[in-house]
């Protein structure tokens, strides 16, 4: 008989383990990173519903075909108003939750 030697665990204790508890600096930004790859996607995923292509979506924002390819790829380096241009122009709706001190603030 063989006994299994590993042991399940989950995400979010494997994330606490390596990369440091909620809270901790290193575990912000990789939270932050997350969702800066998260709205890269989202707005990858839109743009393919809309069957548009990256020049399309880029004529329809006023920037180049590359500029959409990166932000598809990386937001990190996008102007925060370019990211908007091209959520209004997939039509799709934007909402923030800004929360400061465990109180979420309207916006």
């Amino acid at each position: 008989m063989t006994t299994n030697r590993f042991k399940t665990v989950s995400l979010d204790t494997m994330i606490d383990k390596h990369i440091g508890k909620r809270g901790t600096e290193k575990r912000e930004v990789f939270e932050n990173e997350l969702r800066i790859d998260l709205l890269g996607q989202a707005i990858k995923h839109a743009r393919k519903e809309r069957n548009l292509t990256q020049e399309q979506l880029g004529d329809l924002v006023g920037v180049q075909k590359a500029q959409i390819s990166k932000i598809e790829n990386s937001v990190k380096n996008a102007r925060f108003e370019t990211i908007l241009k091209v959520f209004d122009a997939l039509g799709a709706k934007v909402n923030f939750n800004v929360e400061l001190n465990n109180k979420n603030l309207a916006c």
